[in-house]
Formats: structure tokens, sequence, C-alpha cells
């Protein structure tokens, strides 16, 4: 029967007070861990309204979901690649971004209030900056000490006279804050020389708007991409006067560097030129692009490395991470730096202690946003009351880069409090003191549950013609110690999505885009270390792909010996071995030398599967794979990223194998790999763009694709064998080839050797053929930039091998003395073709990466020594 109007209306309210009960409960349990301040509670105690919602949210996803949610973010961020590095770890590099699931709230209303603290503050720090670099009324009205200045490791006499053509020469500012026990923010930190983290800040509410869709029912969130088009718009704006089409890079430290990710996705999102130091040349007062086309000009870079490493002539000497005579280019305006060298001088901690009398100066004004109380032992009656209370305080160095972590007084015995003081005393200008403060906690997801974290947010400005842009969002991050406020990523900090939220719709609706003012397409430039890198991808991939195919092949007919066959018929089995060696490059592997190798084959083949420290082996070449690959992430979608996610998944299991596992296991997994690899190669096809990249990649795939072989044809076919042996391996070389379906079709089971040796050589329908390969590296080649219209040295080498080929008797080749004697027309046929394609790979590296050295921009970036995140 159905039911009365009253009762379903009971029933519905029934469900609306069990689902309040369950709120309560929730929101009771999280305010019984409140030990500080905590974002969901306002002045007077009560519930944040905005904050109430999400915990309707989150009770609606029920805890057990929270922590599928929380995995999928996980697999997300994997998938992604998204990835920081730590430097303290040994394993460190490339460690995953960590993401909490539920985000931080602030109001709109008091957004916009703390917007015009942090307008106030970029415009202060600016002309602090200007004023240091400058006239220095600071220093002669005896507002700030000049040891705060002469003595700050972030001010560079080199720098006087370097000056950006606008008023704001702080174009990009951060500021890292938290909030304080009178309920307002404070400011805690500022990042003035290359901020970081607002990359991560994109992906963070990319992940989280499509795995936590909920959570932003019925709430309006601001969006980030417009901070990113007022950047773009402002810098175009300013700077068009050099340049109708201006050239941008973005100057990384490297793969190695803690935020790399995130360099490399901005310049992705951004449309930027990704660089290093080595991609860069001062030349006839300019910086040029060092690329594959040739020099071209740089009006603007963005840096992301610090001060002191942008130019090993005037600043920090042996650099490698900056352009020798960078400075002086600034100097005559011919290029751009954003943020000028030397803005890490705001980055002293002792500069608090003096800001609001510089605002009272400078602006008229008092500090919209407060600052930690500070205190800077340089001054005498500050360093008496830091020296009393010392149990009481924090104590820092004044300055950023010198290595000291914060000591808490409280935590030291007396004897620590004592040797301290004397630290103190002798260099006491090189230390701040702050008082030590509760901020607030936040909700944050841990262990399965929610439980009160402190919390610390990032927020982001950059100067445009109209004044400093606030983000309306940040980089917030939770400690991962329960009551304890350290939240750097360095120390293991957790990242939440920022909302700033309202009743009402966001009217700004576009996506990042470029201003109207270039009338064309500009082409992309391609660096030549990114050419290197793109070129050995393609190389290390085809490695990994040849190698573990023919170790399939290998270990499918050893298995099929161990089970079906005799046991005198086994040299086909020992040229399998001897041709995985080979390929493998192992010193000590299968050779003649080495008997007792092929009575036991599998320890020596789990070895050159497993041995990431043996060059060439199938974890090494993949290792050497993800070197590549990281340092031009930023050429890769996210579906072609999650394939090298799988790549690097194998390759982990691959290193684990041993020599009690059972060898299906290991083909199971080398299968797996094969197809992943063939994935990668299908992705790259049908989504690189066909510019020089993709072709040097091509050229890359297909110079290790002969190369490799001809050393499985050299090897197969050294010398006449019976002819059960010779099937087998013949069988086996168009195995390797991937051409076994085309010969059967055209031969049946027919093997004979004449035919074989045409179709692997000579047959144009088949792609993995020599003839093929050697026409299509020939193409490939053709759409690389060229010196001249005749033929280069590359070319005339492939027409010198392709020329032999074709004028080749197979019948000839086939032809030997008696059995037991080696195919000698063969075999130096091929030698002559190994010798021809090296030549390309010699002739690709001197032409298009003489700028670079392979090994440092492939495995021996230098990592830039600031810890930012």
């Amino acid at each position: 029967m159905g039911k009365t109007g009253g009762e379903v209306s009971t029933l519905l309210a029934q469900a609306e007070r069990m689902v309040t009960e369950t709120i309560h409960s929730l929101l009771d349990s999280y305010k019984s861990q409140i030990s500080s301040y905590d974002e969901i509670l306002a002045s007077d105690g009560s519930i944040k309204p905005y904050w109430k919602n999400l915990f309707i949210g989150l009770e609606k996803i029920g805890n057990l979901e929270l922590k599928n949610r929380l995995q999928e973010i996980k697999n997300k961020i994997r998938e992604n690649g998204v990835t920081y590095n730590v430097y303290q770890e040994p394993k460190g590099l490339n460690s995953p971004w960590k993401l909490d699931p539920i985000p931080f709230l602030i109001e709109q209303k008091e957004w916009e209030s703390i917007s015009k603290g942090l307008q106030q503050r970029a415009v202060l720090l600016d002309l602090i900056y200007r004023d240091a670099y400058g006239d220095k009324r600071l220093l002669k009205e005896g507002i700030l000490p000049p040891e705060l200045v002469f003595e700050n490791t972030g001010f560079f006499r080199p720098c006087l006279d370097v000056k950006l053509p606008t008023e704001n020469q702080l174009m990009t500012y951060a500021a890292d804050m938290a909030r304080g026990p009178d309920g307002r923010m404070w400011v805690l930190d500022n990042r003035t020389q290359a901020p970081s983290g607002s990359g991560y800040t994109l992906e963070n509410r990319v992940i989280i708007s499509k795995i936590m869709p909920e959570l932003a029912e019925d709430v309006y969130i601001s969006r980030l991409s417009p901070f990113f088009t007022q950047a773009q718009q402002s810098m175009f704006k300013v700077f068009r006067e050099k340049s109708e089409h201006l050239n941008i890079v973005y100057l990384t430290a490297g793969p190695n560097n803690e935020t790399y990710f995130e360099q490399a996705y901005l310049a992705s999102y951004l449309g930027y030129t990704l660089v290093q130091g080595d991609d860069l040349i001062v030349k006839n007062g300019y910086v040029w692009l060092k690329s594959i086309e040739g020099l071209q000009r740089v009006d603007v870079i963005i840096r992301r490395i610090d001060d002191e490493w942008c130019d090993p002539l005037e600043l920090r000497s042996g650099s490698r991470l900056g352009v020798a005579g960078l400075l002086q280019v600034m100097r005559n305006g011919n290029v751009l730096v954003i943020n000028p060298p030397g803005t890490s001088m705001l980055e002293n901690s002792a500069l608090n202690a003096f800001l609001p009398s510089i605002s009272r100066h400078f602006l008229g004004e008092e500090l919209i946003l407060p600052s930690v109380a500070t205190w800077w032992c340089g001054q005498e009656k500050e360093r008496a009351y830091v020296l009393e209370h010392l149990h009481e305080l924090i104590i820092k160095k004044a300055n950023r880069k010198q290595v000291f972590r914060s000591v808490y007084g409280r935590q030291l015995t007396h004897q620590q409090l004592q040797e301290l003081k004397q630290q103190i005393l002798q260099n006491p200008t090189e230390y701040v003191a702050q008082q030590e403060t509760s901020f607030s906690t936040t909700p944050a997801f841990v262990e399965d549950h929610i439980e009160p974290r402190y919390a610390a947010i990032r927020a982001f400005l950059t100067a445009t013609p109209t004044g400093y842009q606030v983000m309306q969002g940040g980089l917030t991050r939770s400690s991962p110690i329960k009551d304890k406020f350290t939240f750097s990523n360095q120390y293991g900090g957790l990242s939440k999505d920022t909302w700033i939220i309202s009743d009402e719709a966001e009217v700004i609706r576009e996506r990042i885009k470029l201003p109207g003012l270039l009338s064309q397409k500009a082409q992309s430039s391609l660096p030549s270390r990114s050419a290197e890198n793109l070129y050995w991808t393609a190389r290390y991939a085809e490695r990994t792909m040849v190698a573990s195919s023919f170790l399939i092949i290998t270990l499918n007919a050893l298995n099929f010996q161990r089970n079906f066959g005799s046991t005198n018929k086994t040299e086909h089995i020992e040229i399998l071995l001897k041709t995985v060696s080979r390929l493998i490059r192992m010193e000590n592997g299968f050779t003649d030398e080495n008997k007792e190798a092929f009575e036991n084959p599998y320890p020596l083949i789990y070895e050159s599967i497993a041995n990431d420290n043996q060059r060439g082996t199938i974890t090494s070449s993949i290792q050497s794979y993800m070197k590549a690959i990281i340092a031009v992430r930023d050429r890769w979608n996210q579906v072609t990223w999650r394939t090298v996610d799988n790549i690097e998944n194998i390759n982990q299991r691959l290193k684990n194998i041993h020599t009690r596992q059972n060898p299906n296991d290991i083909q199971n997994a080398l299968n797996t790999l094969q197809n992943n690899l063939f994935t990668f190669y299908g992705l790259v096809n049908e989504t690189l763009p066909r510019n020089h990249g993709y072709y040097l990649f091509e050229v890359g795939k297909l110079v290790e694709r002969i190369l490799s072989k001809v050393t499985i044809l050299r090897s197969i076919f050294s010398t006449k064998t019976e002819q059960f042996v010779e099937t087998e391996l013949m069988e086996a070389a168009l195995m390797s080839h991937f051409a076994l379906v085309n010969y059967r079709l055209a031969y049946k089971s027919n093997f004979e050797m004449e035919y074989v040796l045409d179709m692997l050589l000579l047959d144009q329908q088949v792609p993995t053929s020599l003839s093929y390969l050697l026409k299509a590296l020939n193409e490939a080649l053709s759409k690389l930039p060229q010196n001249s219209e005749r033929l280069n040295e590359a070319q005339k080498a492939i027409l010198q091998a392709s020329t032999q080929l074709q004028l080749v008797d197979v019948n000839e080749l086939n032809k030997v003395i008696e059995a037991d004697k080696p195919y000698l027309k063969l075999d130096q046929m091929l030698l002559d073709i190994y010798g021809h394609v090296s030549t390309v790979s010699n002739f690709i590296a001197n032409l298009y990466f003489k700028h670079t050295f392979t090994q440092h921009s492939i495995t021996d970036t230098l990592m830039d020594v600031d810890n930012d995140l």
C-alpha cells in the first residue's frame, strides 16, 4: 500500500533529523579534538556556515568512501606524474605529491580584505627593493640598519644597476600566511626571488574537482585561471615595445630541482619554452636560445633558480644553472628577467621587525596584515630581550640561505640554552627571534579519519599596470604531525586545494589565453638539451623494446626445450642466449668462455633483466628512459604520462625478480612492458605535433632499431648450422622483427634462408625490414633543419647503406663453402650498415646537440639549493 502524505512528511522529517544528528555527531567529534583556534569556528565559537555545508558533503560521502577517494587522488597524482623532490631522502627524487581530499575554505569577503593586505605588502617590498638598490633613503634616515642590506646574503652589488623597464621591479610575489590567535591572517614569510607553488595549486584544483565534486555543490568557488591570464596579458602589454613577438623562456634548474614538475607543468600550461642554463648563451649583447634551428633571441626569462646562480661571471662563479653575462645584457635592456636578481634580499626574516616603521615611512599606513612578532639580535635592546626570554622564543637565522633549522627555546635543556646564547653573542646580526604563536588548525583526512592539523596558506600575486593582482586561491599545506606547526613539503607536509567561496557565481569564465597582441602564431623553439633528451628517450625506449622482445623469444624457446625438446638439440638455444648478451652488452654473459652459464641460464637471464647497476639491462635502460623523458616532461600529455607511469611500475617489479621466481611471471611482466612500450609509441605518433621534436624522436627510434636489428641478425646468422637449428633461428629472427605472420602468409611454414633474408632485408612492405627502416630514417632526417641543400653526412651514410642493401644478391649472402662456416658476405654487409648508421648517430649529436653534454642533460643536472616549498 502507498503511504499517505502525512506519513511521507513524517519520514522525510525523520530522515532530515537523522542526517542532522549525524552531521552534528561528526562535527562534535571533530570539535572535541580541537586544541587551538580552528578554521571551522567563528569568533563566537559557532560553526561557520560554509564549513557546515562541507561537513554535510563529507557525511554524504562517508568515511569508507573518503578513504577510497584518497586512494583515487594518490592514483591520479601518480598517473599525472605530479612529483616533488625531497633532497634529504636517498630515494626522494620524484616523490609523489601529497594532497588532502578536504579543501581549505575562506569566504570571499574575508579574502578581499586579506588581498588588500597582500597588495600592500607587495607594494611595500617593491619599494624596499628599489630603495636598497637605488637611493637608500631607509639607510640614510636610520629606518633600516645597514647590516640588513650590506650583510644580507640576498643583496648583490652587481645588481645595483639592473632594472626592469617597469615601475614595479617585483613582478611576482608570494606570501606564507596562517591565522593567528586574534582571528586575522598573519604573514609568516615572503617569497620574492622565484616563488613556487602556483603550478601545484592548479594541479590540486584539477584533481579535487574531478574526485571530490560533491563538496562543491551549492557553493561558488573562485577560478584560478584568470590569475595566469592577467599575468600573461600584463607581461605582453608591458614588454611588447621590445618585440612584437616575445620569445619567453622558463628557466629551470633541471629535473633534480625540488619543484621541477611544477616548472615543466607551468611552462607547458603557459606556452613557454622550458630551458636550463646550458640552453642559453650570451652573444653580441643579447641572450640566445640554443635550439636545433639555430640561435634564437630571448626577450623574457622567467627564472626559477636562485639569485646567486643566475650569472657565474658576476654572482656565483662556477654556477652551471645560470647564464654567463646575463647581468650585462639586463643592464643594456636587451633581456628582461622576472624577478630580477637581487630580490632575495627581501626574504631576510629580520626585515619583519622593521616593516611597520617602513610602511609608515613609505606609505603613511599601518600594516593591514600583521607579521609574527620579530626581534633582530643586531640591536642591543632587542638582543637583551631575546637572551632573557630565549626559552619562550623561536630562533632563526636572519638569512634563509644559511642552513639552520628553527630552534624552539622551550625544547632546549639549560645547557643547550647557554650554548645557543653564546652562538647569538658571537654573531648577533645573523639571528632573529620570533614569538611562538599558536596558529589555527583545519580539518584534514589523516590515517582514515578527520582531525585538526595546523595549516598555512601561500598566496600568489602578480604585478599589472593597474596594481598587484591576487590569485583567488592559493597553496595550503597542513602539518604531517599532529600538534606541530611544520608544513614544509621537504618534511612531509600535506597540500590542500584552497577554495575562495561566495554565494554568488563568478562572472569571469575564460580559460588561460594569450592576449590578442600577436598577429600570427609563433614557432615553438626546441632547445638543444630538449632535442637531445627526446632523441635519447626514443633510443632507450627502443633499446628496452628490442631487448625485452628478444628475451621473451628466448624464454619461450627455453621453456619449450625444457618441456618438449630433446637434450641433444640445444645449439639454437645457445645462439639465442649469446644474442641476448650481445644486445644487452653483458661483460660476463653467455660466451664460449663461460660454458657453465648455458647449463643453468636463468641466473644470467634474470641479471640481464633486473641488474639496474649494469648498463644495457632492461631495468637500467628503463631508468635511462625515465631520466630522459622526465627531462622533457613538458612535451607529454597526461595520457602519455599514465603509460610512462605504467612502465616505471613494471620496472619496479622487474627489479625485484629472483632466481626462484617462476619464469612465466617474468615473461608476463616482459609482455606487459612490451605492450606499454607499444602504447607509448602509439601515443607519441597520435599526439605529438609534427615538428622538429617529433622527427628527432623518430630518428632516435629508427637509429636504435636498425642497430639492434643488425646486432640480432649478425648474432643469429653468424655461421651455417644444421637444418633444425637454422629453422629455429630463422623463426626467432622473424619473430624479433614481428614478421613471422607476414612470412607465413607468403611462404606458409617453409623456412628457407633466402626467403627469410629477402623479407628481413629488402621487403618494403615489412616495416621492420632494414630497407624500410633506412628509407624511414632518411625521411625523418629530411624533416630536420639543414645547413645546406646538398646531402649532409648523415644522408650520405644512409644513401650508402641503402644502395649497398639494394644491390645485394640474397643468393650470394646465403652461400657458405661448407657447413659450420660463417656467412661472411652477410656479416660484412651488416657490419657496413651498422657503421653507416652509427655515422648518422654521431652526425646528429654533433649538429644538434653540440651545445649540451649528454650525461649532464640526462643524468647529472644540478639541483637548486634553495628549499622553497
